[in-house]
């Protein structure tokens, strides 16, 4: 299967989005790059039914439960993907603002070079989160019970969980790609609360080019609303003092209901690879491990490196 890496425009909250071309499903065939027209509408948008009122659970909450599309047609179309109907920001929230990083991490990203050659979704690695939503164009499937939220994603056939029932974090969570996340209601926002994230992916960055990768304490702060029945907005705090100067918060990410149910996508025998990174670069550091990601002994390196050139 060929995955494509994108680089959403400047201003856009995640950047390196990668899209599966070949082997796709009924509601994207229209999107392979071979097909004459790529890149602008040749269907129109389905008719989205009249707005109403914020669904409710039994207990007053908003029901975040549907197959949710990115933008505003409810709609998957890759010959659309740049019209500002399948833009994840509206442009009515203004520009969003770029992360400061801390100064050792220019020193690390000299290390592995081209964002484009190094980004990780060219090996098929998970996205992460919050890369499970903002670095994913396909569509997302919301299951809500009374105990937790369950996230259903169509790119490689996925899912999150993230628990309502009150229980705290564990003391020591295992890293995981996803993350362990708790979450808690604040009026009609589901709040919640990631920790134990694994650092072998990217979150990437405003604007392109920019290798954003998170170190072994980075938290999330999600916020999840539903301000009528068509209408889902995902909003992230990233607080990563290691490798941030001051926590990052996206521009809310706009999702429209669907009516389409998942369909399934793998990343294999990814052939962009050679095309993006043709002189097949490794990214191993004298240590062994993988240059891309966070690791606390070069971490501590680059500190007093940074610190030296600063004075």
């Amino acid at each position: 299967m060929k995955r494509y890496c994108r680089n959403f425009a400047p201003g856009a909250i995640a950047l390196a989005a990668c899209l599966y071309i070949a082997t796709v499903s009924a509601h994207a065939q229209i999107g392979e790059v071979s097909k004459p027209g790529f890149g602008k509408p040749v269907n129109s948008a389905p008719t989205l039914p009249k707005p109403r009122p914020t669904p409710r659970t039994k207990d007053g909450h908003p029901d975040l439960s549907g197959v949710w599309f990115v933008g505003f047609t409810g709609n998957f179309d890759l010959t659309a993907e740049n019209t500002p109907a399948l833009s994840r920001l509206d442009p009515k929230d203004g520009p969003q603002a770029r992360p400061s990083f801390q100064p050792w991490v220019a020193l690390k990203q000299k290390r592995f070079g081209s964002q484009q050659e190094a980004e990780p979704c060219l090996t098929c690695e998970p996205l992460g989160v919050p890369g499970f939503i903002t670095k994913n164009p396909y569509p997302l499937e919301i299951v809500q019970t009374d105990k937790k939220v369950v996230i259903l994603a169509e790119l490689d056939a996925t899912f999150r969980t993230i628990w309502t029932d009150g229980r705290q974090h564990p003391k020591d969570p295992s890293p995981k790609f996803n993350g362990d996340a708790v979450g808690h209601w604040e009026g009609d926002t589901l709040v919640v609360d990631v920790i134990g994230i694994d650092t072998h992916t990217w979150l990437t960055g405003p604007g392109g080019n920019i290798a954003w990768f998170p170190s072994d304490v980075m938290r999330l702060t999600e916020r999840f609303k539903r301000p009528d029945s068509n209408t889902l907005l995902y909003q992230v705090t990233v607080d990563d003092p290691k490798v941030l100067t001051k926590p990052w918060t996206s521009n809310p990410n706009h999702y429209t209901i669907g009516q389409s149910p998942l369909s399934e996508y793998y990343c294999t025998n990814n052939q962009d690879v050679q095309v993006l990174n043709p002189n097949g670069i490794k990214y191993i550091s004298p240590s062994g491990l993988d240059e891309r990601y966070f690791d606390e002994d070069e971490y501590q390196e680059l500190l007093k490196e940074a610190a030296a050139q600063q004075k």
